[in-house]
């Protein structure tokens, strides 16, 4: 959107590897290969906040250009001040949690499941989800020779980026809605979900080893560039259209020390958020430069072109949408029902968007007291 009650399940970069861990439940996708330190820093400048540094961590993925477009036209060093921004990049999501919990990074952007599973494993007391940053962006696409209807998908090969991440569980939760049998933990039913990392899904495709993909951007539009066709967008499965993609999180222990930093990193994601919003065309550039700075090459434009128009920028998290797909994991088998009150702290960012004339967003009960 099991054996103890807590065994779970995570793939490492290599393989799946069966973990009795919760933290394994639930995993996010990423691009590149390991945790990255990114060389160019703007130079700080103006005023110091409490902090020397923030350290901050997210994925070279299209997903997370509030990060991307924000670092690249310096936008969130500006209002950090003298503060000094330092970026990290990791490619899936259990790695940025880890680097959170053992503080080598601050803050992070990151997909729903890593963020309710860093939440889950500390029993509440390390991570807060303080903004929202993107919706949607992903999609179902398929083999059009193969595949004409959505129907047509029982009996087909589909690949998910990780066993348990977000987009695995959207797609085993779809595959229930339709009164399909598959199990969860094999993928084997009525459709075989294969789970594929994403920088290999295109090669799998090509090869004919899967039918399709329920993937983000920009796989599924790379996927779209080699001949596949795009049967459903996950969009259009949610209300209004929008369920959060990605998050922005924060070492409870770094907001209790520099809430003035915490709320000045806000000021500028929603400042970079909407001058992406403002200028679309130049943030898909601004976003592609960076990707290209961080992994030597630039996605093309047939494939940026396609995925951009797809992703929602936004400031709210969408909140409500987060406890749907936690219990879309619990459905699924993959979680035990997690107790997610307090994983929400949005007062900083209700703060920035008060002072900047806005609507404030909701935690849908989901707040810290």
């Amino acid at each position: 959107m099991p054996a103890t009650t807590r065994t779970t399940l995570r793939r490492g970069l290599a393989a799946a590897a069966v973990l009795p861990l919760l933290i394994g439940a639930l995993a996010s996708c990423g691009y590149g290969s390991e945790a990255k330190n990114d060389e160019k820093k703007v130079a700080a400048e103006g005023e110091k906040l409490s902090a020397d540094t923030v350290r901050l961590g997210y994925f070279p993925n299209l997903t997370h250009a509030t990060a991307l477009v924000g670092d690249q036209e310096g936008i969130l060093q500006k209002e950090l001040g003298g503060t000094q921004l330092v970026s990290t990049t990791f490619n899936a999501g259990p790695s940025e949690i880890e680097a959170l919990n053992a503080g080598s990074i601050d803050i992070g952007f990151i997909g729903p499941s890593p963020s309710i599973n860093g939440y889950v494993k500390t029993k509440g007391t390390n991570l807060r989800i303080i903004g929202g940053s993107a919706s949607g962006g992903v999609k179902l696409v398929v083999n059009p020779a193969k595949i004409k209807t959505l129907d047509d998908l029982k009996g087909k090969r589909i690949a998910t980026p990780q066993l348990g991440n977000t987009q695995d569980v959207a797609f085993l939760n779809w595959i229930s809605e339709k009164g399909w049998k598959v199990d969860a933990q094999s993928g084997k039913g009525d459709v075989s979900v294969v789970r594929t990392d994403n920088k290999v899904t295109p090669n799998a495709y090509g090869s004919g080893a899967i039918d399709g993909a329920w993937v983000p951007e920009p796989t599924a539009s790379k996927l779209v560039s080699d001949g596949a066709k795009v049967l459903l967008d996950e969009s259009d499965l949610w209300p209004d259209k929008k369920f959060v993609i990605t998050n922005i999180i924060v070492s409870q222990k770094f907001l209790s020390a520099h809430p003035d930093v915490v709320e000045a990193f806000l000021r500028g994601a929603v400042k970079t958020n909407e001058w992406i919003n403002a200028n679309q065309d130049k943030a898909k550039a601004s976003a592609n430069a960076k990707l290209k700075d961080l992994s030597g090459k630039a996605l093309g434009a047939k494939v940026i072109d396609a995925a951009w128009p797809s992703i929602q920028f936004t400031d709210d998290p969408l909140a409500a949408t987060l406890q749907a797909q936690a219990d879309h994991a619990v459905k699924a088998g993959l979680l035990k029902q997690p107790e997610l009150s307090g994983i929400y702290d949005l007062k900083p960012l209700n703060k920035v968007l008060k002072a900047a004339g806005r609507p404030e967003v909701s935690d849908a009960g989901l707040g810290a007291k």
